[in-house]
């Protein structure tokens, strides 16, 4: 059986459709009351127990790219219906201005926050190697993270992928630089995730970087503090919750209060007057040592955001496709902003 999930993956990966029907065909062959989906979770209870879990993995794996085939196409063929039926022989309107894209305005307005306390900007190429993605960053080999399903990684070599955050820009400027260093990294990045109001298989990230002698968390929650009260206002409260990563140590998700609500509680953020915007830590000695920098003598601290993040905030936007479908009704509304 696992063969025929083989089988089937490699259907939908060859899939592509030519018009908004075959889109309908694939979703009821796989996903229908009888499709191929229902049909394998009913075997899946027969399966012997010593392969049931590669068995359940695999047909879940299934499920996914086939839900990623459907979003992907699902929408494309009304475009190219709307672009058929547009009137090339009406008169262009010359009055209308043009602006900044509202990512490229928050990446902006974060890049220059931060350049204010000395951080300058540092980049890096989208596709990378392992060693600067997840090892030198100290992801052991088994990390959840190197999974298939969150990254997508170049099938003629297993140790060629597409960045999935910019943290890999901040190994290279240690490799290349020494201390003290004090470094932003934005840039895009990717993740094999299914697309939705809350996540996107594209999206933007900023990560910060600084690593000098006698550097504490106290300068970390400092430097954070000072960030949301430029971004969000001089109200603004912060707090840190304790969390994982594996790159720093100790590590932190940061909040901010909620500027919609004024921290009474509202269903943005379901009720608790806080919003998550970013990650943060003190870089682990394992990374300092992996990048040539003498964990002796230095500490550092690290944190990221994600770009949509922090403009869905600032905007009010509730969802994140929005950002990448180019409605002109959508973003003729940051103009005057720009």
């Amino acid at each position: 059986m696992i063969e025929k999930v083989k089988i089937l993956l490699n259907e939908v990966e060859i899939f592509h459709p030519k018009s908004k029907e075959e889109v309908e065909i694939f979703r009821l062959k796989y996903l229908g009351k009888k499709g191929e989906m229902n049909e394998l979770f009913k075997i899946l209870k027969d399966i012997p127990s010593q392969n049931k879990k590669e068995f359940g993995q695999k047909i879940n794996l299934l499920k996914k790219n086939v839900q990623l085939k459907i979003d992907l196409h699902k929408d494309s063929f009304i475009a190219l219906k709307a672009k058929e039926n547009i009137d090339t022989s009406r008169p262009i309107v010359l009055d209308s201005i043009g602006s900044k894209h509202p990512i490229s305005m928050i990446k902006d307005q974060i890049i220059d926050i931060f350049n204010r306390i000395g951080f300058t900007i540092s980049e890096g190429p989208e596709i990378e190697d392992d060693w600067h993605n997840f090892s030198a960053l100290n992801l052991p080999i088994e990390h959840p993270a190197r999974d298939m399903q969150d990254t997508f990684f170049i099938q003629t070599d297993p140790d060629i992928l597409l960045r999935t955050h910019t943290s890999s820009v901040q190994v290279r400027h240690m490799e290349n630089n020494s201390p003290p260093i004090r470094t932003l990294s934005p840039g895009r990045v990717y993740r094999n995730e299914a697309i939705s109001a809350r996540a996107h298989c594209i999206f933007h990230q900023v990560e910060g970087l600084f690593i000098d002698e006698n550097v504490s968390f106290a300068d970390l929650k400092q430097c954070l503090l000072y960030f949301a009260k430029e971004m969000f206002g001089e109200k603004t409260k912060i707090r840190l919750r304790p969390s994982y990563f594996p790159f720093t140590e100790p590590s932190a998700e940061v909040d901010v209060s909620c500027n919609i609500c004024n921290s009474n509680g509202c269903n943005v953020c379901k009720n608790t007057g806080y919003l998550e915007i970013l990650g943060c830590g003190m870089v682990d000695p394992n990374v300092l040592e992996n990048c040539g920098i003498n964990s002796k003598k230095y500490t550092g601290y690290a944190f990221g955001m994600g770009i949509e993040r922090i403009a869905m905030l600032k905007y009010g936007v509730k969802d994140l496709r929005l950002f990448y479908e180019n409605d002109q009704r959508f973003l003729q509304q940051f103009n005057q902003l720009s």
